[in-house]
């Protein structure tokens, strides 16, 4: 009994014996590498630009190794607008891991994919580098119906919903998205944006699209005419846009329209007025409401400062009593382009611009005219966009559309 007692004494001690000399295994840090840095090299802090800093103020907080703050944002400024700097940016701070205090490297993230690295650790220089994470480009076509909004759809398919934005523009003469309805098909071929071959950051580019709409077939491809801004086409080589935007101001109220006669407010005798005024503030942008060239620019003292446009061979359009001139003769200009500022310069009582219309040299209504699309393809550029779009078009064609249950 007294052997079996030892014996059960020995075993528990060198059990317990063992348990102290047993250490832990420490599992090796993981090594994070990004921005060009490895992270355990250095004690990090991450912070976000808060309201109120500057890059000088961000700079402040931390030991610089007597560098002047001034002379560093100097620096920085000539390769990046320190002015730029967003509040809730997120930014780096690299500090040394003997002195926690001392700045070697700030990594400033202006977005998912660009970014600013200032390096301290050249006692002689601060270098300043503008980088950008490695990105590639994907193809991919989609083919949906529609089950909810275009956006909802769109991520349900793991597309960035953003797209739908730009659908929505492309698509703005041609469907009210207000009035889609559920079923309805659509397709597009777009190229998408990862970094490092695998983080989804978005649409780089769209190539091509259709959606069946109110029971047609209605194709979007980029096509850019020599000379001229990408523009979309549709299946035919009609363009999807309106030629001529409905109005020169983005907001405004009509405040006297074209007509064969009426009382001028300030010559105070019946006249016809060819033209329609659109009032607005005093400096609101005036558009350009389609492209072309100008055609003059220059004073009258009835116009007051006023800018003409020739669109093409047929129509032309003017502008007046304008507060400035932002344009010169001979300029060719896009749809959309600000082109002066509201006035009231000559015969005017009140801020407002007198937009004329020309139609082969004669004024007219654009109100009550049906207007052209964006002007169409000549003979010699027409067979060479068809040939270019066949494949897209039957790409989208046979894709799979997914129904919905």
């Amino acid at each position: 009994m007294r052997y079996l007692f030892f014996l059960l004494l020995s075993i528990i001690l060198v059990s317990c014996n063992d348990k102290e000399t047993q250490k832990p295994i420490k599992k090796p840090e993981p090594i994070i590498i990004d921005y060009g840095l490895t992270f355990n090299d250095f004690k990090v802090v991450k912070d976000s630009v808060k309201k109120g800093d500057t890059f000088g103020t961000i700079l402040e907080k931390f030991d610089l190794q007597n560098r002047n703050v001034f002379d560093i944002v100097a620096q920085v400024q000539d390769t990046f607008d320190v002015r730029k700097i967003q509040v809730d940016k997120k930014y780096y701070a690299f500090l040394n891991k003997k002195n926690k205090k001392t700045l070697e490297v700030l990594v400033y993230v202006q977005d998912r994919i660009n970014y600013l690295v200032v390096d301290f650790r050249d006692t002689t220089q601060v270098v300043v580098m503008p980088k950008a994470k490695p990105t590639t480009i994907k193809r991919r076509t989609i083919a949906a119906e529609l089950d909810g909004s275009l956006s909802e759809t769109l991520d349900r398919a793991g597309v960035d919903a953003g797209l739908a934005v730009n659908l929505a523009n492309i698509y703005a003469y041609s469907i009210d998205f207000f009035k889609t309805q559920k079923g309805d098909k659509f397709a597009v071929t777009i190229h998408e944006k990862y970094i490092d071959d695998s983080i989804y950051v978005g649409v780089d580019s769209l190539e091509a699209a259709y959606f069946e709409y109110k029971g047609k077939n209605i194709y979007a491809f980029p096509y850019q005419l020599k000379g001229k801004k990408i523009e979309y086409y549709d299946a035919g080589g009609k363009g999807l846009k309106n030629m001529f935007l409905k109005a020169p101001l983005d907001y405004f109220r009509i405040s006297s329209r074209f007509s064969g006669k009426r009382f001028h407010p300030v010559q105070l005798r019946w006249k016809a007025h060819n033209g329609t005024d659109y009032a607005a503030p005093h400096g609101t942008p005036i558009k350009t409401t389609a492209s072309g060239v100008v055609e003059r620019t220059g004073y009258t003292s009835g116009n007051g400062n006023f800018v003409k446009v020739k669109h093409n061979g047929t129509y032309a359009t003017q502008y007046l009593h304008m507060s400035k001139i932002l344009v010169r003769k001979g300029q060719r200009v896009q749809q959309g382009q600000t082109i002066g500022r509201v006035g009231s310069t000559g015969l005017a009582t009140g801020p407002h611009v007198c937009y004329r219309f020309w139609k082969n040299g004669v004024q007219v209504d654009p109100l009550r005219m049906k207007l052209p699309n964006t002007e169409p393809m000549d003979r010699s550029e027409i067979n060479k966009y068809l040939a270019y779009i066949k494949p897209l078009k039957a790409e989208l064609d046979n894709a799979k559309i997914k129904t919905t249950e």
